[in-house]
C-alpha cells in the first residue's frame, strides 16, 4: 500500500505551509504497512473538514519524530497532537518487536501533569496499539502501563519483572524512579520522552523539577532520548521549546516547532444579561443570565460551563436543577473538592455524552477527551487568552468542527477585560508563559537526589543542573548559596535539627577521608550524608505544597468563630475586615495555626472569594489598557455612537456594546479623559469619605492582580512610612485602593514619582517582613528544601504542624547570611507572586516619560473606580449590598452630570 497512491485524488490541506510542509502521502509512506492500514481505516473518512488522513499537528509531528528530532507540538485541544506524538513511536516499537529487538525495558516515557491524563490514554495509545498489533495476528507484544503515586507495591514489582515498553507517569514519580536502585536501570533504554500539557508545567515549580529530572534522565540513558512536547496554544514558543529540550554546552539543544495553534475555527461571543449592570436589580440580572444559559444548554447536545470558583460551579448547577428542570440524570459538577470517585464518574459520563450540562471551575481545563461537547460557556473572565482558548477548545473536539464558546460577564470591570480578550483571541494573540528561574528549593531536592544515587564530581552536578532551562543562568553565587545550605555550613543550624544532606570535598590523596580512585585527585566531589538519605528523599520530594485551614478566634477570648484557608489569610493585613459565619471581623494577627480578630460593625474590605480567583495575566492587562486608549480616543472624536460602531466589530452582543459605551462616556464626562488609565497613562484618583472618615486613593493600574498586589504593597509601605498610619489596601485586577484616616494626607503623586526602579526589590522585601505571606511561603520553601520533613520514620507532619515548625525557624533563618531557603522564599514571592519585574518596567517607563501619571481629586469615585470602591465599602459576595453601594456611587456621578442628556437614553 502506497500512501501517495491513496491520496492521489485528494486536494492539499488549506493551512499555513510554514507550519507543516509535508502531505498525507509522505506521512503514510513513512509508516509500516500495518500502521498505514490502521490509519486509513480509522481516519480516511473520519477527519471532518481536514481534507486528509492527518490533522496539521500530525502532519508536522510524525515525520519529525520519525527522524528522531526534538519537537514542540503546539495545537488546540482536539487536534490530535497527543496521538501524533505516539504514532511514530508505536510504529517504531512495533517494527522492532517484530524483529525481536525490543528489550524488557522502558523505551518511551509519557509524562503528564495529572493522574487523570495518565489514566485517559485509551484513544491515543491503547486503540492504535491494539489496532496495529491485531493486524499482526498477535505476534508482537508492545506493553504499556501507568506508574504514579497510587500504583500498588505489587504492580511496581511486576513492572520490574515484565517491564512496560511505554510508561505513563507524572513529574513526581519520574523523580522517584530516577532514584530507585532497581527501576532506574530500566530507564537506561528510554529513547522517547513525551511531555503532555507542557504549557501547564513550564510556568510553575512542578515544571522546574521535571526539567532537571529530564537532564538526569539524559545522562542515565544509553542514547539521548528524543523529546516531544504537547502544548495547547501558548507563547512564546521558543521559550517553551527550550524548556522542553534543555541546554548543552551553553546553548539550547536542537528542536523543531510544529505551530498549528490556529487551525480550528472559533465561534465566540461575549454576552451580558443587560446593558445596565448598575440600574438593573441583581436578582433580575441573575435571572436573565440563568434563563439565557438554560436556553443555550437546551439548544446543544452537551454543554460544559466553566466558572471561576468551585462555589460558583456548585451555584450554577443548583440553579439549573432548581429552576430549569435538570437533575442528577442529565447534569453534574466537577471540581477539586469533590471525591476522586465522583470526579471519575462525571468524566466517564462526559466521555460517553450522557450529560446535558456539567459545571466546573478549573479541573476540566486539561485532560479527558470529551468528544460530545458542542458548547462551552465561561461565566466571568478566565483571566487570560490562553485559558479562554484552552477552555473553549473543549467544545467541538474534532478538527473541522467549529469551536463554540459563549462568555458571560456579570460586572462592568469584567466587560472591559473580556471584550479585549475575545478580540485578541480572534487576532491570534496569546499571553506569555513566564518560567520560574533559579529556584533554590527545587535545586536542593535534585542535587540531594543526585548525591544519593552516587558520589560524583561537583562539576557533573553543576552541569546537569544548568542544562535544565530554568537553571541555565545559575551561576557561582547560586551554587555556593545552595551548597552552604545542603552542607549545613551555618553555626547553630544543627541545633535547630537541620542537618547536612550532602558532603562536599576534594578527592584528596589516599590518606584523605573521601579519596575515590575512579576520580581525578584534587577533583571536588559531592556525596550524600546520612543513612536514611534515600528514604528521606523518596518520601518527601515534590513541589505541590500542602495547605490547611486556619482557626479564627476572637482576640482576648477562647471563642472560636470559624476557619479561613491560609491563601485567603495571605491577603489580610492588620485592620482588614472580613466576613465569617455571617458576622464581620477585623483581622489583628496570626500565631501558627490560629488567627485572632475583633468583632466589628465596619464593612468588609476583602471579599471571601478573593483567594480562589485566578489573576489577570499581565499581557492581557496591557492589552486591556491599550483597548481603553483606543476607546477613549474614539469617544473624544465621535462620541458614544462612534464607540458603539467600533465595538460592533468585536465579538460582543448588543448589551455589552451599549454597556461599555455608556460606562466610558460617563467616566470621561465626569472625570475627564485623563482619568482613564491606558498603556501610556497611569491614572490615580483621590476621594474623601466623610462618612467613614477615610481618604481613598484609587490607582487604576490595570496590569493584573499579581502586579497590583506587589505595587500596592510597595506604595503602602512608603505611604505608611510618611504618615505613620495604618494603610488599608484592597486589590483587584484593574487596580487597587489605598485608604488612610481622613486626618492623614500624603502626596501620592510625589510618592509614585520618587519610586526608583532600582530600589523596588529591596523595598518590597522590607515590606514583607513579618507578614503572613512571608511566613506561609517560608514554610512551603522550607518543606520543599527538605529543611522541614513532611515524613520521617513513619511520622507525618500536617501542613499546620509544618507551619508551627517553620515559624520556629524563620527568625533564626532570617539572621543567617545568604541562606538559600530564605532567599528562595523572597525570590518566589517577589518574582512569581508579585511580578516585581513588571513593576520595575512600569516605574522605569514612568521615569522615562513613556507613561504619564495623572492624579486628580473627585467628589465621589468615578465609574471606572466603582469596582475598587466597592471592595472598600462592602462584602461583594452579597450582591444586594454591592448593588446598593454601586447605585449610590452612580447616583452621585449622575448628579454631577445633571443637565446633560442621560447616557442611558442615548441612541444611534
Amino acid at each position: 500500500m502506497d500512501g501517495r497512491d491513496l491520496l492521489a485524488a485528494r486536494d492539499d490541506l488549506d493551512f499555513d505551509p510554514g507550519a507543516v510542509d509535508i502531505d498525507d502521502g509522505e506521512v503514510l509512506a513513512r509508516l509500516a504497512p500495518e500502521t498505514r492500514e490502521w490509519w486509513v481505516e480509522e481516519f480516511g473518512a473520519f477527519v471532518p473538514g481536514n481534507g486528509g488522513f492527518f490533522t496539521p499537528p500530525q502532519k508536522g509531528a510524525i515525520p519529525r519524530i520519525d527522524d528522531g528530532e526534538n519537537c514542540l507540538v503546539c495545537a488546540p485541544t482536539g487536534s490530535g497532537k497527543t496521538l501524533a506524538s505516539f504514532t511514530a513511536i508505536i510504529d517504531d516499537l512495533v517494527a522492532r518487536a517484530r524483529a525481536d529487538d525490543l528489550s524488557n525495558d522502558v523505551h518511551c516515557l509519557y509524562v503528564s501533569p495529572l493522574k487523570s491524563l495518565a489514566n485517559d490514554i485509551h484513544r491515543n495509545l491503547t486503540e492504535p496499539l491494539d489496532g496495529i498489533t491485531e493486524r499482526l495476528d498477535g505476534e508482537v507484544d508492545v506493553r504499556h502501563a501507568i506508574r504514579h503515586g497510587d500504583t500498588s507495591d505489587s504492580e511496581r514489582q511486576a513492572m520490574l519483572e515484565t517491564t512496560p515498553h511505554i510508561l505513563n507517569t507524572t513529574p513526581e514519580t519520574l523523580a522517584i524512579l530516577l532514584n530507585s536502585p532497581k527501576f532506574k536501570e530500566k530507564l537506561r533504554s528510554v529513547e522517547y520522552v513525551v511531555v503532555d500539557e507542557i504549557h501547564s508545567l513550564a510556568e510553575n515549580k512542578r515544571g522546574t523539577h521535571l526539567s532537571v529530572s529530564l537532564e538526569r534522565l539524559e545522562r542515565l540513558c544509553e542514547t539521548s532520548p528524543t523529546r516531544i512536547g504537547c502544548s495547547a496554544t501558548v507563547e512564546p514558543l521558543d521559550t517553551v521549546a527550550e524548556f522542553l529540550v534543555g541546554y548543552e554546552d551553553g546553548a539550547p539543544r536542537d528542536y523543531d516547532i510544529v505551530d498549528a495553534r490556529f487551525v480550528r475555527e472559533f465561534d465566540m461571543e461575549l454576552a451580558c444579561p443587560t446593558d445596565d449592570l448598575i440600574g438593573t436589580p441583581p436578582g433580575e440580572v441573575r435571572g436573565r443570565f440563568y434563563d439565557e444559559l438554560a436556553d443555550l444548554v437546551a439548544d446543544h447536545e452537551n454543554t460544559l460551563v466553566f466558572t471561576n470558583t468551585r462555589s460558583g460551579a456548585e451555584r450554577v448547577l443548583a440553579n439549573l436543577r432548581e429552576h430549569h428542570g435538570y437533575d442528577e440524570s442529565n447534569s453534574g459538577c466537577h471540581h477539586g473538592s469533590l471525591s476522586k470517585e465522583r470526579r471519575q464518574e462525571i468524566e466517564e459520563r462526559l466521555k460517553e455524552g450522557s450529560l446535558d450540562v456539567v459545571t466546573t471551575s478549573t479541573s476540566l481545563e486539561l485532560g479527558i477527551d470529551m468528544p460530545y461537547i458542542d458548547l462551552v460557556v465561561q461565566v466571568g473572565s478566565p483571566k487570560s487568552v490562553a485559558s479562554l482558548l484552552q477552555r473553549v477548545g473543549r467544545a467541538g473536539h474534532q478538527l473541522g468542527e467549529t469551536v463554540k464558546g459563549r462568555v458571560f460577564a456579570l460586572d462592568r470591570d469584567e466587560l472591559v477585560e473580556c471584550a479585549t480578550m475575545l478580540k485578541k483571541a480572534e487576532e491570534g494573540f496569546v499571553d506569555r508563559v513566564f518560567v520560574p528561574e533559579n529556584a533554590h528549593d527545587v535545586a536542593a531536592q535534585q542535587v540531594y537526589g543526585m548525591a544519593i544515587n552516587a558520589i560524583r564530581p561537583e562539576s557533573e552536578v553543576r552541569e546537569t543542573l544548568t542544562s535544565a532551562y530554568p537553571y541555565r543562568n545559575y551561576g557561582d553565587e547560586g551554587f555556593e548559596r545552595l551548597f552552604r545550605y545542603l552542607t549545613a555550613d551555618y553555626e547553630g543550624l544543627e541545633e535547630k535539627n537541620v542537618y547536612p544532606k550532602v558532603w562536599r570535598d576534594r578527592n584528596d590523596p589516599p590518606s584523605g577521608e573521601h579519596h575515590h580512585e575512579e576520580f581525578d585527585v584534587g577533583e571536588p566531589l559531592v556525596g550524600k550524608r546520612g543513612r536514611l538519605a534515600r528514604v528521606i528523599y523518596m518520601t518527601n520530594i515534590g513541589t505541590i505544597p500542602d495547605s490547611f485551614d486556619v482557626d479564627v478566634f476572637v482576640r482576648g477570648s477562647d471563642e472560636w468563630v470559624g476557619q479561613l484557608d491560609e491563601e485567603y489569610l495571605d491577603t489580610l493585613e492588620k485592620g482588614d475586615v472580613f466576613v465569617l459565619g455571617g458576622s464581620n471581623y477585623e483581622y489583628k494577627y496570626r500565631r501558627g495555626t490560629k488567627a485572632y480578630a475583633d468583632p466589628t460593625a465596619k464593612s468588609a474590605t476583602v471579599p471571601s472569594w478573593y483567594s480562589e480567583r485566578l489573576p489577570l495575566s499581565y499581557d492581557l492587562g496591557r492589552e486591556t489598557l491599550a483597548f481603553q486608549r483606543e476607546l477613549v480616543a474614539r469617544l473624544q472624536k465621535g462620541g458614544p455612537p462612534a464607540v458603539r460602531e467600533w465595538l460592533r466589530e468585536f465579538p460582543l452582543d448588543e448589551n455589552t456594546v451599549r454597556a461599555l459605551a455608556r460606562m466610558f462616556d460617563e467616566q470621561v464626562r465626569y472625570a475627564g479623559a485623563t482619568s482613564v488609565s491606558t498603556d501610556e497613562r497611569l491614572a490615580v484618583e483621590v476621594a474623601l469619605d466623610y462618612d467613614e472618615y477615610r481618604r481613598h486613593y484609587y490607582v487604576h493600574s490595570g496590569y493584573g492582580r499579581r502586579f497590583n498586589d506587589g505595587f500596592s504593597r510597595l506604595l503602602a509601605y512608603h505611604v505608611a512610612q510618611q504618615t505613620n498610619a495604618n494603610v488599608q489596601v484592597a486589590v483587584a485586577d484593574n487596580g487597587f485602593a489605598l485608604s488612610l484616616p481622613l486626618n492623614r494626607k500624603v502626596d501620592v503623586e510625589g510618592v509614585i514619582r520618587d519610586l526608583d526602579p532600582g530600589d523596588v526589590r529591596g523595598d518590597l522585601r522590607a515590606s514583607l517582613h513579618g507578614t503572613d505571606l512571608l511566613k506561609r511561603y517560608f514554610r512551603i520553601n522550607a518543606t520543599r528544601s527538605l529543611m522541614i520533613l513532611k515524613r520521617y520514620k513513619g511520622y507525618e507532619k500536617t501542613a499546620a504542624q509544618q507551619q508551627v515548625s517553620s515559624e520556629m525557624l524563620l527568625s533564626f533563618a532570617e539572621d543567617l547570611d545568604d541562606f538559600a531557603v530564605t532567599e528562595e522564599t523572597y525570590r518566589e514571592i517577589l518574582e512569581d507572586k508579585l511580578n516585581v519585574g513588571a513593576i520595575e518596567d512600569v516605574l522605569g517607563d514612568l521615569q522615562d516619560g513613556d507613561i504619564d501619571l495623572a492624579v486628580q481629586s473627585v467628589e465621589s469615585p468615578s465609574p471606572r473606580a466603582f469596582g475598587l470602591a466597592t471592595l472598600m465599602a462592602s462584602d461583594t459576595v452579597l450582591a444586594e449590598d454591592e448593588s446598593a453601594v454601586l447605585q449610590e456611587f452612580h447616583a452621585r456621578v449622575l448628579e454631577e452630570l445633571e443637565g446633560e442628556e442621560p447616557p442611558s437614553v442615548v441612541t444611534d
